[in-house]
């Protein structure tokens, strides 16, 4: 271990992995190291046995849920959009070889009360139950203007420069209700509050454009896919990814203790007694304590059940978003769910999850609302954890650190954190204009 690398990477969470991955691939010469025994970190996937364990302090699960080893159980699960940013981060860096995929079956939005799809597209905007027949109309109109919107021409502006007009103005043209801003914004957008509303309207539109080439795409109920047996084979097909590159894991590290020079910048890292040098450090914030901030807390439930979310078409996967204003919160919240049919859970058995950004001393009692959909359930497990931030300065002490995992089902803020962090890094911008094709063949099957 006495060498010498350019970074090392402490924890193999997923944004850790991913820019171990990019690195390697850059031709960097990476250490990867983790404290743990196993992938993952916070983001790691479980068997059942391994959750009994983790939440109920017992070493075996009942044997009536089936056998443990049929479980993977994500414990930061998070929907990935077919033409995003991750599918492009995973196709730039080739790992797709060593992943299958496989289509999400519905995206659906909670509004006026009741689970309704989320609908995209003009069609979808007038089959849908979520408006009445004019609105229908307007929010049709909305639809196409985004499908047709073309920033390099000018004839699909309609004279507004969405650079400059915010979200809430561009809606007013086409006189949408409430309801219906509520779930564009959240549900076809992704924003996590309303904030979007006084921003340029550029970024909502990209976002739409987005969700609706991403449910063309697979020709699916979603614009969502999710790999095979889960996420938990990601951090380990970007090890292998590394390896390929010359890149060295090494798991079941004690400690890890970063090193540092008396002006203040990362030396190296030390574990049982031996210290790597390097020149950068790259890690998830429970590595470098003191230099995070606690920005908040996620509650979330994780239930097994053994029929799908009622009114989701009988959706084998699925995710629900619940807008804040809907439920009379400050943030969304969000319902996940993945069955059999993704390799996640014993034939009959569905995984689902609920989570959101705790407001209270109650966190338990604040996630009833996404609870209450899931019809009945075999078990479930109540789990509450603290989301930390960097505070220190990358440039000064060369320690790139990332943003714990939010509530969210979608990788949408992940990615954002991993390119960013690439970008302080490298000091330059990760190319993503890739080939989306080269991730089909896997999700086909």
């Amino acid at each position: 271990m006495d060498e010498e690398y350019e970074v090392i990477v402490l924890g193999t969470g997923l944004k850790e992995c991913i820019l171990s991955g990019l690195l390697s691939v850059d031709g960097l010469k990476v250490l990867h190291m983790d404290r743990n025994d196993y992938y993952g970190g916070e983001s790691t996937s479980l068997n059942l046995n391994q959750l009994w364990k983790k939440f109920r302090g017992e070493e075996k699960a009942p044997a009536h849920l089936g056998s443990s080893r049929d479980y993977n159980v994500d414990m930061m699960p998070k929907f990935m959009m077919a033409n995003g940013k991750l599918v492009r981060v995973l196709i730039h860096t080739d790992v797709t070889k060593y992943l299958s995929f496989k289509a999400v079956d519905g995206s659906y939005v909670f509004v006026k009360g009741k689970v309704q799809k989320v609908p995209a597209t003009p069609m979808e905007a007038f089959k849908s139950p979520l408006m009445g027949i004019f609105e229908k109309r307007r929010a049709g109109k909305f639809f196409s203007y985004v499908q047709e919107y073309d920033e390099k021409d000018p004839k699909t502006h309609d004279g507004m420069d969405l650079r400059r007009v915010t979200t809430k103005d561009l809606i007013a043209k086409f006189g949408l209700g409430e309801d219906t801003i509520d779930f564009i914004g959240h549900a076809v957008a992704l924003h996590c509050n309303d904030n979007h509303l006084h921003q340029p309207a550029y970024d909502t539109v990209m976002r739409m454009k987005l969700y609706s080439e991403s449910l063309a795409r697979f020709q699916g109920g979603s614009p969502y896919i999710y790999p095979l047996y889960g996420l938990g084979e990601l951090p380990q097909a970007f090890a292998r990814l590394s390896a390929v590159y010359g890149g060295t894991y090494m798991l079941n590290k004690p400690e890890c203790k970063v090193e540092f020079d008396e002006e203040g910048k990362v030396t190296g890292v030390t574990s049982e007694g031996e210290t790597a040098k390097c020149k950068k450090v790259v890690c998830d914030p429970s590595y470098l304590s003191n230099k995070v901030r606690k920005i908040g807390r996620v509650a979330r439930a994780i239930a097994i059940m053994s029929h799908p979310i009622p009114n989701t078409n009988d959706s084998h996967s699925v995710q629900v978003i619940l807008p804040q204003k809907q439920l009379g919160r400050k943030s969304d919240m969000y319902v996940f769910c993945c069955s059999y049919s993704h390799n996640v859970a014993p034939k009959g058995k569905f995984i689902a999850f609920v989570s959101t950004d705790a407001e209270t001393d109650n966190p338990q009692s604040e996630l009833k609302p996404g609870i209450d959909l899931l019809g009945p359930v075999d078990e479930l497990f109540f789990d509450i954890y603290d989301r930390y931030e960097p505070v220190n300065e990358p440039t000064l002490d060369n320690c790139f650190i990332s943003t714990s995992y939010d509530a969210t089902t979608h990788f949408d803020t992940t990615v954002v954190d991993v390119l960013n962090m690439y970008k302080l890094i490298t000091g330059k911008e990760l190319d993503l204009s890739v080939d989306l094709n080269a991730a089909s063949a896997a999700e086909e099957e």
